[in-house]
């Protein structure tokens, strides 16, 4: 049985405000970078450039609903991407 490719993503929260209810922050897996938006009082993520956003999009949002109440501006973090980039 073969392994499931993996990568490592690295995310970095830049700005975190409770009203309105938004984290921001950048990420990167390989050789891809994006910026997300995430309202977290509506589970809304949004991810920007287009390119790659289906391969971290689901990732992403699953770490940020993990990890909520843990994240902080300025704060580098790292997870798993089951996907090879």
């Amino acid at each position: 049985m073969s392994r499931l490719p993996t990568t490592t993503a690295r995310l970095r929260v830049l700005h975190q405000s409770f009203k309105p209810a938004l984290l921001e922050g950048e990420v990167n897996a390989g050789s891809f970078q994006w910026t997300f938006r995430w309202a977290f009082d509506r589970g809304e993520l949004s991810v920007e450039p287009s390119l790659g956003r289906a391969l971290i999009q689901d990732a992403l949002l699953r770490f940020l609903l993990k990890a909520d109440y843990q994240l902080e501006p300025g704060g580098d973090y790292m997870f798993t991407v089951r996907a090879a980039f």
